[in-house]
Order: C-alpha cells, then structure tokens, then sequence
C-alpha cells in the first residue's frame, strides 16, 4: 500500500478503520483512468459488473443488487447524536456509544480476504469555496467506479485538502449483505458516516443523501449556509440573459423532468432555453450582494430508469449512452444492452430480469427492470448541462420553488408573501398518495421542503435555520409554490404539464422582476388569468379559472393536518410559523370559495 497523502488526520482515522476491518489488501484511489479500468476488468471477471456493447453504450456497465437490497432503507438510517432532542421525532435515533458499538461488531474483521478502497472525493467543484472534501473507505469496485461518476475523486482532492482535518469519514462495508444486520449511521458531531451490509446505490453512495444532505444539512447550521433536496436550473430569455431558479419536490412529482425542461415550441422559437446545473441536490450561500447562490455538490444523475424515454426526458435519456453504469434494469442477451419499462414500445424477447432471471419482455407478466431501478451517469453528458454547472462561485438564485402532488387543495401556482411566509409553505409541503403508491388514494403526506428523511437534525431546527438565512440575506430569493396535478371531477389531470410547466416558470420569473401581475389571495399571490401564456394550448378560460381557485373547505382540512404534523415535530418548531398558520386561519374563516375573476 502506497498512502497518496501524509496528511497526519486521514491516516490515523484510515489506520483505525485497516486495524478494525482487516483487509487483505489496501489500495488509495488516486482517480487515474489506468487504475479504474483495472477495476472495472476485475470487476467483470468476478461479475460484480458486466460490460455492455460498447459500440451502442460505450464506457457502460451493468450492476445487479441483490433481491432484498434494492432501495434506500429508511427504517436502518439513524442520526446519532449526544442529544435524543437534537436528532428530533422526524429521525431515527441512536446513541453514538450504541451505534459506535454495535458498527465495530459488524465491521470486525468484515474485510478480511477483500481488497479495501480508499476514495478522496469532492462534493461540489475542486476548490470552490462552496465545496467540501469527504473518504469513502469501501470494499465494493461498483463504489468506487460509481463514485467517480457522482463526485470528483483521487490525488487532485487530496491536493487540495492539504493538512487540514475538515472531511468527511465515511465507511462502507458490503460485509455478509445481511439485512438483518444492515444500517446506516449519521454521526453529525463527528463527520462520520459508517454503511453496512448493503450494495445498492442509495445506501453505499455516501456522498449523495449521506453526506451532501444528512451531514451538509447539520453543517450548514454550524457554518450559516444550507443543504436541500433541490434542482437548479437556468432559464434564459431571448436577451441571452439567464435567471437561476431552485426547486424542491417530493418523489413522484417530476422532479427531474423539471430540471432537464424542454421549452414548448412556442417559446424555443423565441430563443428561449432551459439550462440543468443540478437535478437533485443544492448547496446555498448568502454572498457580499445578499442573494443565495447556488451550487450542485454532486457531478453525475442517480436517476430511475422505468418511466425514463425520449418523450419523457431525452435529455435524461441521452445523459446515461456513455460512461454510465446501470443498476437492476432488464439486461438484453441478444446484444449486450439494457431496457426498461416505458424506454420503448420493443422489450428484448431473449433477456435477463432484473434477478438475473431468463425474461421475454413480449411474453413474461412480470417486469424486467425493478420499479426502482438506476442509472449512474456523468452530469457533463447531459445535452441541456450548464455552463455554469461547475462554476466554483455557483449561480445567483432569484426564486425559489416548492412543488406537491395535490388533487384539488393547492392551485396551479402561487407566490408567498415574505420570505418567512414562504418558509411555512416549504415547511408545510406535501403530496398525496396515488393508486400507484398505495391502497389509498389521496391520503396527505407532509415532506417538508421535501426533505424529510434528509434533514440531519431536528426538523423544527431547520425550520428555524431557514427563517435565520432569509433575516441574513438582503436580497433572498422570492419563493413559489407550484403544482401540475390538479385533476377535475373525473381525477383527469387538467394541467398538460411537462415543457408546459415552462409557462409558469415565465410568470414566476416575471414576478421576480416585477414585471408581471398577480391577485392578492388568502393564501399568498395568484396569477390573473392573463398572466399565464396559454397560447397553443388546448386548454379553456374555464379551466384556466379551475387551476388557480382557492376551495377554503380543502384548505381548512389541510389547516388541520398541518396542526398534527407540527405537533408531532413538536416544541422547537419556530413562534413565526405558527404565526404565518393562524394568519392562514383567519384568511380562510372569511371566505367560501374564492378564485380570480
């Protein structure tokens, strides 16, 4: 073993982590394509990865977890803290001695006759003052190649860490891939990050959720700058002038869709564009103008691939044909390629599952990817990518947006009328449950900010943290709150949503600019009717109304779940979101039914 820096801190801790695994062999990732192409040869040859066509998906790999190891296991992730309290009810709790405790008895020795991988990363650009430096110390090649796709990694991290003891430990150990015995500790106080027992993506990625929010979040509040479960993206007029917006969504409420936009027609014509700096993850700092800026941590997409075409996302599609490593997908037989559900309309016949099982996708009843099946791939493959997607100062962001599934409760868009206003929409946030998700349909899921199982302390903390960064910003973005799903009587959608979502985009960068009207509603600002650009849309003045009405009975029921949810937060929720509830209250006591005219 050949250490890549002396930095006297890292090698005490990777010395404790040799002495606590006992590998057979160490190997420091210094980011070289040599040294990871050795790694993906040997991965192929022990099957841990299988090469596709390269002549169709050059530089691609396939990756296949197990059947009980398919997805995020929110049920294992602890925050430990010294303080139950400062974890909060939102969070799993352990006590650091516990967790500590019981990880060394996982991890005894978990490494022996395994080659253990110690991998320097970034989040965030090299060298940005917005960036942070985290180890991954694994036993897993599929880490490690995968690593390289989400973050920066190797000797130019190291460089630039120095000697300095500000990173991120973390470990990860595939060990014996018991369920039983599978975790994930956060230990905020200490930088730390320890993952057993798993090999998928979401779990074993420890940059992503791990670091870039659970431990990110829990700096911000140290440091005064904030972590959140946002896409940043940048909008630009025919003036080639760009506005930078970030936006919040829980799952299944097109996310990404949003974050690789395609303009309608209409307005491509015009010379409008949409630019992707980040599709999932926001890091924010106030700077000398008083705005928010913005950076994405990470430097690859970990999307879902069922679902994922050319009709609905072919920038996304485009971004995973080189250098990208697809995990649980239907694997083609015939020539060396993979499929999903709704990639196309032609299945391969002569196929492998997701399980490795043989699959005829004209035939089989089953699905031959896993509903939560993945794709890696390099942010810079994306065709719409920014040019300022690694920009060390990041991006100046004007609005702010939070977005829900919701039937009939919030209207198509509305603007908040404070920065502390708009604070309690994020808070409040929610989406309700589809046939598809579940039994019931329509049942109200809060996910504030849409960062619930993210937050890496308590949750009535953050809220407070975000109230405190607006009191510091002179100049903090204004926030929206947006939803495509708004159904008629039928539940028939009533929204075309998709690129149309770029005609609401219009009217909240016109909002921020002061160059678009709105109605002053009970709950925040509305557009008139002529403030949406509904040219070429098949869609009626009526509907139009029906989008953006207020029903004050839904409201009340929704003013009633949210006094449940912050009860359950509890008493550390701040004094000015129960003040922006009760102003909510008292608007709705003094109508029925309001909409604009």
């Amino acid at each position: 073993m050949q250490n890549l820096t002396s930095n006297l801190n890292v090698l005490k801790w990777t010395d404790e982590i040799i002495a606590l695994t006992k590998p057979s062999k160490v190997m420091w990732i210094d980011g070289s394509e040599e040294q990871l192409n050795m790694l993906r040869e040997e991965a192929c040859g022990t099957g841990e990865l299988i090469k596709l066509n390269h002549e169709k998906y050059p530089g691609c790999y396939y990756h296949r977890s197990q059947k009980d190891d398919v997805a995020r296991m929110e049920d294992k992730t602890y925050i430990c803290t010294s303080n139950k309290d400062d974890a909060g009810p939102t969070n799993n709790w352990k006590n650091p001695e516990d967790a500590y405790k019981l990880g060394r008895e996982i991890f005894d020795g978990s490494m022996y006759g395994r080659t253990m991988y110690i991998i320097p990363y970034s989040m965030g650009p090299m060298g940005s003052p917005f960036s942070k430096i985290g180890f991954e110390i694994t036993d897993s090649i599929y880490v490690v190649v995968s690593m390289n796709i989400m973050t920066r990694i190797g000797k130019k991290v190291l460089d630039v860490l120095g000697d300095s003891n500000d990173f991120v430990r973390g470990l990860h150990g595939k060990c014996n891939l018991d369920i039983d015995k599978r975790y994930i500790f956060h230990f905020p106080e200490d930088n730390t990050i320890w993952s057993c027992n798993s090999a998928y993506g979401g779990n074993v990625l420890l940059g992503k959720k791990c670091f870039a929010l659970r431990i990110a979040s829990y700096q911000g509040l140290k440091e005064g700058w904030m972590a959140e479960h946002m896409l940043i993206l940048g909008i630009e007029n025919p003036k080639g002038e760009v506005k930078y917006i970030a936006a919040a969504f829980p799952s299944a409420c097109g996310k990404t869709n949003l974050a690789m936009l395609i303009p309608p027609e209409l307005y491509r014509k015009k010379g409008y564009k949409v630019w992707t700096v980040g599709d999932d993850i926001a890091w924010l700092r106030i700077k000398e103008d008083g705005r928010l800026w913005a950076i994405n941590p990470e430097a690859g997409f970990f999307g879902v691939a069922p679902g994922t075409n050319n009709k609905s996302n072919p920038n996304a599609l485009m971004a995973t044909k080189k250098n990208a490593i697809f995990t649980n997908v239907a694997y083609n037989l015939d020539d060396d390629t993979v499929w999903w559900e709704r990639l196309d309309n032609n299945p391969p016949e002569n196929a492998l599952d997701w399980q490795g099982n043989p699959w005829n996708g004209k035939k089989s009843k089953e699905k031959g990817a896993h509903p939560n099946s993945r794709f890696t791939a390099p942010a810079k493959n994306c065709p719409c990518i920014s040019k300022e997607w690694e920009s060390p100062e990041g991006v100046p962001i004007s609005a702010i947006i939070f977005g829900g599934r919701r039937a009939r409760t919030a209207p198509l868009v509305y603007q908040s009328r404070s920065w502390q206003h708009g604070v309690f929409v994020g808070s409040t946030l929610a989406s309700e449950t589809t046939a598809a998700a579940s039994g019931k349909v329509g049942v109200v899921r809060r996910d504030p900010m849409a960062m619930l199982p993210f937050i890496g302390y308590n949750a009535g903390d953050y809220f407070g943290h975000w109230l405190e960064m607006g009191r510091k910003a002179s100049n903090p973005p204004e926030i929206f709150h947006v939803n495509w799903f708004r159904t008629n009587d039928s539940g028939e959608f009533i929204w075309p949503g998709f690129g149309d979502n770029f005609r609401v985009l219009e009217w909240i960068i016109d909002r921020c600019e002061n160059k678009s009207g709105a109605e002053e509603a009970v709950i925040g600002y509305i557009p008139r009717l002529e403030d949406i650009n509904t040219q070429g849309l098949d869609i009626t003045e009526d509907t139009l109304k029906d989008l953006l009405t207020i029903d004050s009975s839904s409201w009340m029921e929704d003013v009633k779940n949210i006094e449940e949810f912050y009860a359950k937060i509890g008493s550390r929720i701040p004094a000015e979101l129960y003040n922006e509830l009760n102003k909510l209250k008292s608007n709705l006591s003094k109508i029925k039914v309001e909409s604009i005219a």
